[in-house]
């Protein structure tokens, strides 16, 4: 294909038109590995709570490229040097920064990998590509990796103020509704400068940054961890594991041939060869409910009322408080499970258990988010910041839960 060609433009609903920039950036988009994004949510089960939270991953991935090329401009305008390949290894570094995350997401990473993050096999995917493109990804490895010298370049990819937070908040509160968590991503990024290798925002900005961070813990308890959206997640990282622990017993349940991997080996880290990595990019959202919606008619009781749930959007009770939940609770609740359904405790292990959730908007032992004063001195927001509020939001604060069954096991096919 002729190189003018792969300079594209398309329309996005939050920036408008977004351009692709050069060949290698449309290669990449093009691969099927990239592709395979379209068919991973951004916000996992969210959609249970918030209909139009239907967006992918490759939607994200593409909004965070735009917004690095909005910033490289404003940063060269502002006098910081950057080459034309470290800026075409920024673009390939937040494109591909969310490349390894399985079907929603975080639900798989507890379940039918053995704790393998999502992080990890972004590097591995990045690493393969850098392979097949012969090696025109190694300066986007490098600093994706935190191991080249400009350490400001990493913050723009990962940091508590980088390309994927601004993203991401402003896409997912587009997409759910959820306007508290719009933020003026436009201003951020007018804002940004480095000092001593260091990324920063003139102190001007400081407004627009408080408004972010509240944007975020607001997302947070609104969205991410909204309770029937953390419900829904539960029930589906419990699904997982059910399918793995049946099929690991010999088992054999109806499932995609990448799926049905998953279930049949116990794949940590380590294990991530080729082979291992090419079937995890056949893994896809569409693989997992459709296994859900099959698995919904097996005679295993744990595995097709869990799967009922889900599909019918009938889950279990959450409650959420600020005191831990107390054991005797959990197993006053749980011994009358047993004995209605005569289970073991094992099993209804899988419809009552507790656990807890942690919502820190901002983190001062990270990289903080550094103030450019008049007189050139940089200082942490929170003290360069005239509100208590960012005080508030940079403590971190846990809720415990309590799940447990409500009516769809009165009506469970026995």
């Amino acid at each position: 294909m002729n190189n003018i060609n792969k300079l594209k433009i398309f329309n996005d609903p939050i920036y408008g038109f977004v351009s692709i920039t050069n060949p290698l950036i449309y290669d990449l988009i093009q691969h099927p590995y990239f592709q395979r994004l379209r068919r991973i949510s951004q916000m996992g089960m969210s959609y249970l709570v918030y209909p139009g939270a239907h967006h992918t991953r490759f939607h994200h991935a593409l909004g965070c490229m735009h917004i690095m090329q909005k910033t490289v401009q404003v940063l060269r305008f502002k006098g910081v040097e950057i080459s034309e390949a470290e800026e075409n290894a920024l673009y390939i570094a937040i494109l591909l920064h969310d490349i390894g995350h399985g079907p929603f997401s975080h639900a798989m990473e507890h379940s039918i990998v053995e704790d393998v993050n999502h992080e990890s096999i972004s590097l591995l995917f990045m690493d393969k590509l850098n392979r097949e493109f012969n090696g025109e990804l190694d300066l986007a490895i490098k600093i994706f990796k935190g191991e080249y010298h400009r350490k400001f370049m990493l913050h723009l990819i990962s940091s508590q103020l980088d390309m994927d937070r601004m993203d991401y908040l402003k896409r997912d509160s587009f997409y759910s509704g959820v306007a508290e968590g719009n933020i003026n991503s436009e201003r951020l990024i007018q804002m940004l400068d480095v000092q001593n290798d260091m990324l920063v925002i003139e102190e001007k900005g400081i407004y627009s940054v408080e408004k972010f961070l509240v944007a975020r813990r607001l997302m947070y308890w609104q969205a991410y961890l909204h309770k029937t959206s953390l419900a829904a997640e539960l029930v589906l990282t419990k699904i997982l594991k059910r399918a793995k622990e049946l099929t690991q017993h010999g088992r054999i349940l109806t499932a995609s041939s990448p799926l049905q991997f998953f279930l049949q080996n116990k794949i940590s880290l380590e294990d991530f060869n080729d082979k291992v990595l090419y079937t995890f990019s056949m893994l896809d959202d569409f693989d997992v409910i459709s296994a859900i919606k099959e698995w919904r008619f097996e005679d295993d009781f744990v595995l097709s009322n869990l799967c009922r749930m889900l599909i019918d959007r009938d889950l279990p009770k959450i409650r959420l408080q600020s005191e831990k939940v107390s054991k005797d609770e959990v197993k006053k609740l749980r011994d009358e499970f047993v004995l209605k359904y005569k289970l073991t405790e094992k099993e209804a292990d899988y419809f009552v258990f507790k656990g807890k959730i942690k919502n820190q908007a901002y983190n001062k032992t990270d990289e903080p988010i550094h103030i450019l004063k008049k007189d050139r001195t940089v200082e942490d927001v929170v003290e360069a910041s005239d509100q208590l509020n960012l005080k508030a939001l940079s403590k971190p604060v846990t809720k415990y839960y309590l799940c447990f069954p409500k009516v769809l096991l009165e009506k469970a096919v026995i």
